[in-house]
């Protein structure tokens, strides 16, 4: 029971604070419209689910391809750049340039030269998730021991040994921390490339909500986002547990 023992803290946080929702609606009278009670929000949850269920599923599917897309670019973006001399001097600031221009300023940009097809919806995902990658993995090869580097070096590892045995294992957990935020980003992401132009998703019944003032849906919309959120986040962390952990640990029994 040790999940129970560190998740109780926070699901007590989040009890209350439904509660106190709840309450507040209820004793100052306000209008659904402007905020509806939590109860008005499972009540609208339950009475949409079939139609939210294939809006989630369209979401999700561009979620998770947007996801390994970003993922494998930023990991391949961070080896470039660790591995070819200047790069990292000259494309690490067009990289962080790229994360101060607005994603959502380059919608118009993005339909005019690509349409409304899949494709500018994956650009949107890449652009909003691959950054958090390819900084922590960059990290990560820059943390690899000097001394078991020249260790290695010195009985005549190769550049291409040097690479796989020591600085890609060493920064794996460097990349697995930035997975971890873009699969958190990368559900964020497909909202917003949605909201581009789509019949369906949780982006395209957000929009909808909004221009018909149901809040209450768009807040069953955000618990729908948190919850792929979570399921991303969670599916890494086991991967990671996998990937990571237990190789140590079948490293250690075969010693």
């Amino acid at each position: 029971m040790k999940w129970l023992q560190t998740s109780w803290p926070p699901l007590l946080v989040v009890f209350l604070f439904i509660l106190g929702w709840q309450i507040s609606v209820s004793l100052f009278g306000i209008e659904k419209w402007l905020l509806p009670s939590p109860a008005d929000i499972l009540r609208e949850a339950l009475s949409e689910l079939p139609r939210l269920g294939m809006h989630t599923w369209a979401t999700s599917q561009i979620a998770l391809a947007g996801f390994l897309l970003s993922g494998t670019a930023g990991l391949v973006i961070a080896c470039i750049l660790h591995l070819i001399p200047g790069f990292k001097r000259g494309f690490y600031p067009l990289l962080i340039l790229t994360q101060n221009i607005p994603i959502i300023a380059l919608a118009p940009l993005l339909m005019i030269w690509f349409g409304y097809g899949l494709l500018p919806k994956m650009i949107v995902i890449l652009l909003a998730c691959f950054f958090p990658v390819v900084i922590a993995t960059l990290d990560g090869f820059a943390q690899t021991d000097p001394s078991m580097y020249n260790y290695m070096k010195m009985i005549g590892a190769n550049r291409r040994q040097l690479f796989f045995k020591l600085e890609l294992p060493n920064a794996l957990p460097y990349f697995f921390a930035g997975l971890k935020i873009t699969a958190a980003y990368s559900v964020m992401g497909a909202v917003i490339a949605e909201w581009l132009g789509t019949d369906k998703g949780i982006g395209y019944y957000m929009l909808f909500a909004k221009s018909s003032f149901r809040t209450d849906r768009i807040f069953v919309a955000l618990m729908v986002i948190f919850a792929l959120s979570l399921v991303m986040f969670a599916a890494v962390l086991l991967l990671e547990k996998w990937l990571i952990k237990g190789r140590g640990a079948r490293v250690r029994n075969q010693a």
